[in-house]
């Protein structure tokens, strides 16, 4: 990445600003050090001085700030790190304009922002738009920092490139700055840790060029030899497919970037106490909820085997009194001694708590229902009547029709090709439906799927028939143009509802 924006010890680098955005534990800064002290050596300056002037950084989390200071001190000595800060970058203000600012933002879901940060974030941060990752406004934030003639340089996602809280970010760079480099590293994982980032590096400078260089690579071993640029048009406005038609994944996006949810059924610590088909008149029916596990979806059939599962939960997510449900209270004592010998209790819980707590609301919504281990070839649409148990894993979020086009897409060759290739397969083959490979995936958009394709993949789907679903499925992700058929697609749509 350095090497990409030029800052190189064969240069004099006596003058030029360099800023990290969250430094972490100062990797980015030790190679960017380094390259400066061979600098120094080579222009005769001093790094000393190059460093407590030109070098900056921002660090949110006070443990990897402290931590990398000590780094620094042991590794170059008693040099006064003036421009190393403990903030949050988003909130910190800069007199100073950057040569090159280089980094690898915080992945944070807008769902993991506390809502007073995200209020404050929209109000500041022009590209804070849909559903975005904290890591847009990093790049907002930074880009208003370089010089005219400056190179921005960041390892992060790619998804801003592509899905709709990306878009007013495309746009900023497209109306004052160019992305010259666009690397994609979908295919190997940078990082000393495995994450599931779909990382590309991208270089921007300001100014309008026409034309960026892109290019994907297979292995790491790639960094080490020469790189096979290809020069394509710089995309304008907020549609940059053409970035990812150079490598292969157009149109391709992951179940959660495209609104819907993933989550794993309820684990109690006591099955055999909290879910039974016997608790129906012995507790009370306001702590009883139907509950479904992967036994009751097999041989593509589902049949619920008629358990309940006792929710010691309110609606507003605390523990009830058992005070208040004398049923319950007569029932659960008399497990309380094994009760109490979970971990959770020695933990503090109260000794009638469930691992996990129960989601209001979750029962009643429709949800695909996956079992972790399954022969089944049929995914199943569960209509708001029961609970996940915790071998089931589930997808929520859109209407009826998109968990169902949803469902069919997931029944699709193509994407059993997936799930096989980056899970654990168990004892006949069978892939392993879990939230990790789940968020994996990549499919096509949803919502963006033509009316008359909804409208064959909901009906095949219903028909269970696999060879419409390939089909269908097969020409939305190479892009082709469906064929209308005989039967028109409206009156299709029409009849399913």
């Amino acid at each position: 990445m350095l090497d990409l924006i030029g800052y190189t010890p064969d240069k004099d680098l006596s003058a030029f600003k360099v800023l990290e955005p969250s430094f972490g534990s100062g990797e980015f800064l030790i190679e960017i050090i380094d390259r400066l002290l061979q600098s120094a050596r080579a222009f005769n300056f001093s790094a000393t001085e190059a460093i407590e002037t030109n070098i900056h950084g921002c660090e949110l989390d006070n443990a990897k700030y402290t931590d990398c200071l000590r780094r620094l001190s042991e590794r170059y000595g008693c040099i006064n790190f003036t421009g190393l800060i403990n903030k949050d970058f988003l909130l910190a203000d800069f007199e100073k304009e950057f040569d090159f600012i280089v980094g690898n933002p915080p992945y944070v879901r807008y769902e993991n922002l506390p809502r007073d940060e995200r209020e404050l974030y929209k109000n500041k941060f022009s590209t804070f738009h849909y559903r975005s990752d904290l890591y847009v406004m990093f790049f907002e934030h930074s880009l208003h920092m370089l010089k005219a003639e400056g190179k921005h340089c960041f390892i992060c996602a790619d998804r801003w490139l592509k899905n709709e809280y990306g878009r007013k970010l495309r746009e900023l760079i497209s109306k004052e700055f160019t992305l010259d480099f666009f690397l994609n590293l979908e295919k190997v994982n940078p990082f000393e840790e495995e994450v599931l980032a779909y990382p590309a590096i991208t270089v921007i400078s300001k100014g309008i060029k026409k034309k960026l260089k892109t290019a994907t690579i297979d292995s790491l071993n790639q960094f080490e030899t020469a790189i096979n640029w290809e020069e394509v048009a710089m995309p304008r406005g907020a549609q940059w497919d053409v970035l990812f038609d150079q490598c292969g994944c157009h149109n391709l996006y992951t179940i959660e970037e495209q609104g819907f949810s993933i989550g794993i059924g309820v684990a109690t610590g006591a099955d055999s106490i909290f879910i039974s088909n016997e608790l129906k008149g012995r507790i009370e029916d306001e702590l009883l909820m139907p509950i479904i596990n992967a036994r009751d979806l097999s041989n593509d059939n589902f049949n619920w085997s008629g358990r309940y599962l006792l929710n010691p939960y309110s609606q507003s997510g605390e523990l009830v009194s058992l005070e208040d449900y004398p049923k319950a209270y007569s029932y659960l004592s008399g497990f309380r001694e094994k009760l109490e010998r979970r971990h959770i209790v020695r933990n503090k819980r109260q000794w009638y708590s469930l691992i996990d707590r129960i989601k209001p609301g979750l029962c009643n919504s429709h949800k695909i229902l996956l079992p972790d281990i399954s022969g089944n070839k049929y995914v199943f649409v569960e209509k708001g009547n029961y609970y996940p148990s915790h071998n089931l894993y589930y997808i929520t979020g859109g209407n009826t029709a998109d968990l169902e086009i949803l469902a069919a897409v997931l029944m699709s060759d193509f994407v059993r090709r997936q799930i096989k290739s980056i899970s654990n397969c168990m004892n006949g083959g069978f892939p392993r439906w879990q939230s990790q490979y789940l968020r994996k995936l990549r499919i096509p958009e949803i919502k963006q799927i033509s009316l008359s394709d909804r409208a064959y993949l909901i009906r095949a789907y219903r028909d269970r028939d696999h060879s419409e679903i390939n089909s269908v499925t097969d020409e939305i992700v190479r892009g082709c143009r469906r064929r209308e058929k005989t039967t028109n697609p409206i009156a299709v749509q029409l009849s399913l509802f």
